[in-house]
């Protein structure tokens, strides 16, 4: 955890360093080569995730290849030698930024336990293509900028644009987006789906670097796109977090394992250890009594997985009903298991089975 930590600390580090090569003030070509720094960062982050990540989620791939389409952009438009070329650069620019806060939004219902159905999925996939297509539209249509013209400022390619009746729906769309990463932030801290103080520090870092840059970008004039910078330090952060739970659910596994261990493992002089059938029978029907007071400590989404179980369905039909990833059904599993006094699923069903037989 402390490698990991300190990975994402240096790499900010080295992305303030390159953002501060030059001054506002001063962006001959210099802008154009920071861009061209965080496209190779972005691809090559990209590409370290597909090839050393085993257990590739989603979410992760649309973020990571987002940031790297949107970087890509700014690049080709601070190098166009024309209006044509630039419009095209600024589409390849918004395709990568519409798609880039949907990812950062599943990946944060992700972390803070919050399962979704699948059609909502698709539905945001379709209202971010909606979106897409009227940013892509200059060139076409006038909705998005009333009027658009390329000029050259210090070395670097840049649009001048006169804003359209259409172009608040991005804004809209981006400030929805953000309020709701917020929402969840705080839903996740305050109900503590996140386990830890680190993981929230790292989870509001990731979430407001966007906004505090997006909001500064709104308020002040300059030509240099510092959000090329901040998506590749929130990804950055929201991957940490997502290395750290996966450690920690590891090691919760492992404890776990440990324990059935010592339950099944004999004692140390190597003689079994059993108990009498009534100390048994005591023990069953006490934890089967736990189980029944406790059952309605279960969330919504724990109790329809809890169900589930019952009726036999195995974890790959489970993701599949509820569209989460395998991560995520863990952390309702611990969830289950500690609430209902259980550290398996077999016991889980046993005593359930139980229940419904009395």
């Amino acid at each position: 955890m402390k490698k990991t930590i300190a990975a994402i600390v240096l790499l900010v580090l080295v992305c303030f360093a390159f953002s501060g090569c030059s001054t506002i003030d001063n962006k001959s070509t210099s802008g154009s080569v920071i861009y061209a720094v965080m496209v190779m960062l972005s691809f090559l982050l990209l590409l370290g995730y597909c090839f050393f990540i085993k257990k590739r989620e989603p979410w992760f791939v649309l973020l990571f290849s987002s940031v790297l389409i949107a970087n890509a952009g700014y690049f080709v438009l601070s190098i166009s030698a024309n209006l044509e070329e630039a419009l095209l650069a600024n589409r390849i620019s918004y395709l990568g930024s519409v798609f880039l806060p949907m990812a950062m939004f599943m990946i944060i219902s992700n972390v803070s336990g919050v399962v979704y159905k699948k059609w909502i999925s698709a539905l945001l996939i379709f209202i971010s293509i909606g979106v897409f297509f009227v940013a892509a539209s200059p060139g076409y249509l006038d909705i998005y900028y009333k009027s658009v013209a390329f000029e050259r400022v210090n070395g670097v390619s840049v649009l001048v644009k006169e804003y359209g009746s259409w172009h608040c729906l991005y804004l809209f769309y981006l400030l929805g987006y953000f309020l709701s990463m917020i929402y969840l932030t705080v839903r996740a801290i305050t109900k503590k789906r996140v386990s830890s103080g680190i993981h929230s520090a790292v989870l509001i870092i990731a979430v407001a670097s966007n906004i505090g840059v997006w909001l500064l970008e709104q308020i002040t004039k300059v030509d240099f796109e510092f959000l090329s910078v901040s998506y590749i330090i929130s990804e950055m952060f929201l991957f940490g977090l997502y290395i750290m739970i996966q450690n920690q659910e590891k090691q919760i596994d492992a404890l776990q394992s440990q324990i059935e261990n010592l339950k099944t493992n004999t004692n140390p002089v190597n003689q079994t250890y059993e108990k009498s059938e009534s100390q048994e029978s005591e023990e069953f029907t006490q934890c089967c009594a736990f189980l029944k007071e406790h059952i309605s400590d279960l969330t919504a989404t724990e109790r329809v997985i809890y169900d589930f179980y019952l009726k036999g369905k195995g974890t790959k039909e489970i993701m599949s009903e509820l569209n989460i990833s395998e991560n995520t059904l863990k952390y309702h599993n611990k969830n289950i298991y500690g609430k209902l006094g259980v550290s398996s699923r077999k016991q889980l069903v046993k005593y359930s089975k139980a229940l419904k037989e009395e």
